[in-house]
């Protein structure tokens, strides 16, 4: 599985601001929403009808797509107000509870598939025969959950959201599992009924594992977690290219949202006036904000080749590496 930050932490992109990022989110979700309506309703009823447990777990993904997208409407919606007096940051972390939440409940509905997977293969003679109509459904999901991952993706990628990058792959998610279904069904119309549920449980540990990967995510995010290396040292490239910055040290990154909150230590020139050591800190900022997803940088300025002593025992300006979920 992709990690949500791989796609979204790219510091050569253009920066979008919150509104933006809100519109595109709103605009991006109620098409899921849409989507995802018609597909529950055509599933769960087909799958009734026809008698395959897979296309009813298929459906149940996508009814569960429902209430991810409406908290990520609700997310993008308080992630965009403006910061206040109680939230001098900004509210960008509704994000990341947000993923929280799509995350926990991937988990709960897959370990629900799951569980009711195996209590159809612990009495095999229960498993009906599936209907050739229930095969047709899974096909047609199959395409348009592609279709509608791809979408969402890459409004994902260009305003940098791991909510919606987190969104999206859960329509990839339910576009796995539609061919694992597909493949039940198939295997059910031919003369293997234990196909189906089999299909059904690989589908509910697919979206266990997935589900539990965004709920980790994001609970380090919430845990105040740097960036990555990569983009780490890109904001320590950018503030060493401003001019009369003599060098840097003690960066500390964390996140908020899709955005960045640094604190960084800058070296400039001991025999500078106090004025001119502001001004170069300034320019610093801006140049950083300008270029990087940074919604905060706060400097610290050190005179240059001379030992300061406040900064002893903080983290050196090393980013994390990225593991698999």
């Amino acid at each position: 599985m992709m990690n949500v930050n791989d796609t979204v932490d790219n510091a050569d992109d253009d920066t979008h601001t919150a509104a933006e990022r809100s519109a595109a989110a709103s605009r991006s979700t109620w098409i899921s929403v849409a989507v995802n309506i018609a597909l529950s309703c055509v599933q769960i009823t087909v799958g009734v009808l026809a008698k395959s447990q897979g296309l009813i777990a298929d459906g149940m993904h996508s009814l569960s797509d429902l209430v991810a997208d409406f908290v990520v409407l609700f997310a993008s919606h308080h992630g965009a107000k403006q910061a206040d007096a109680d939230h001098p940051y900004g509210h960008q972390r509704f994000e990341n509870a947000a993923s929280l939440v799509v995350g926990t409940l991937l988990l709960v509905v897959g370990a629900a598939m799951a569980w009711s997977a195996i209590g159809k293969l612990a009495a095999p003679e229960t498993i009906p025969l599936v209907h050739a109509a229930a095969l047709a459904v899974a096909a047609l999901a199959l395409v348009a959950k592609e279709i509608l991952f791809r979408y969402m993706l890459k409004i994902a990628t260009r305003v940098k959201s791991s909510m919606l990058v987190a969104n999206a792959w859960h329509a990839r998610s339910d576009a796995a599992s539609s061919l694992v279904v597909g493949i039940g069904i198939a295997g059910n119309l031919a003369g293997y009924p234990l196909l189906d549920p089999i299909a059904a449980l690989i589908v509910g540990l697919m979206i266990g594992k997935m589900g539990w990967g965004f709920a980790w995510d994001a609970l380090h995010e919430l845990m105040d977690r740097g960036v990555d290396a990569q983009e780490l040292q890109a904001i320590i490239l950018t503030l060493k290219e401003t001019p009369g910055v003599m060098g840097v040290h003690d960066v500390r990154t964390r996140k908020m949202g899709d955005m960045i909150v640094v604190d960084v230590h800058i070296e400039v020139d001991a025999t500078i006036p106090v004025e001119a050591g502001h001004d170069i800190a300034v320019a610093a900022r801006r140049k950083v904000m300008a270029r990087h997803r940074v919604l905060s940088l706060m400097t610290h300025v050190d005179p240059w080749r001379r030992p300061d002593g406040d900064h002893a025992g903080l983290p050196a300006a090393t980013g994390r590496e990225d593991t698999p979920s």
